[in-house]
């Protein structure tokens, strides 16, 4: 479940907001003021923050400023009609979107959902390995070459994985048999692992790209 912080002073939008985004499955927690909001943001995680632009203390703009120099959370300003022009400021601080009030409540849930997919987007970027013409796909376990998929048995994947994922840091042939032991659950030894690195450079059709550290281990990247 997603968690939003909701920092706004209207008891009426509180109340009306807080409620809607919960029918949506977000888990929402309140904020009312520029100092309350940053000492929750210190203390709790959350997925997105909802923010009003007119704060009792100040403005969202320092609670914008505040929370995307500790991390790259969305953020998405609540505004009158009559700050529009101002919220440019806000956007320019890092913020991913802004909506006028008064606003309908389906259009905010689409902005909401825009920006999670947005970020999903970006974060699955990070479950991509790559060195040379070689790109590993994580959340697929698939491997290409040029962009063509190369076919690897589970243990072969497992020793490229390993590989790719210390690039520029050697392996020493005993991490990789514990490696295989414990995910496999079979028994290979050194000279079947040795076999293994065969067949994943005769695959890869490039000997250059695991390199052999001799008498120690492998490695991919000088």
């Amino acid at each position: 479940m997603k968690k939003i912080l909701l920092v706004e002073d209207s008891e009426t939008i509180i109340m009306g907001l807080k409620y809607s985004l919960e029918q949506e499955n977000f888990n929402v927690e309140i904020s009312r003021t520029v100092s309350e909001s940053k000492k929750i943001i210190e203390e709790k995680n959350f997925d997105l923050i909802l923010l009003d632009i007119t704060l009792p203390d100040g403005n969202g703009f320092d609670i914008c400023k505040f929370v995307k120099q500790k991390s790259d959370l969305p953020v998405i300003f609540l505004t009158a009609r009559d700050e529009e022009t101002n919220v440019v400021m806000g956007l320019d601080l890092g913020a991913d979107d802004y909506i006028i009030k008064p606003f309908r409540i389906r259009e905010l849930i689409s902005r909401i959902n825009s920006v999670f997919r947005r970020y999903d987007k970006q974060e699955n970027k990070g479950n991509i390995l790559e060195y040379k013409n070689i790109k590993i796909d994580t959340n697929l376990a698939k491997v290409y070459k040029d962009g063509k998929e190369i076919i690897f048995t589970s243990l072969e994947y497992k020793i490229l994985l390993m590989l790719f994922s210390n690039q520029k840091r050697l392996i020493t042939r005993e991490e990789l048999l514990d490696k295989i032991w414990d995910i496999a659950g079979n028994f290979v030894n050194d000279n079947t692992l040795t076999v293994y690195i065969k067949r994943i450079r005769e695959k890869l059709e490039d000997e250059d790209i695991i390199k052999t550290v001799r008498g120690l281990g492998y490695r991919i990247g000088d």
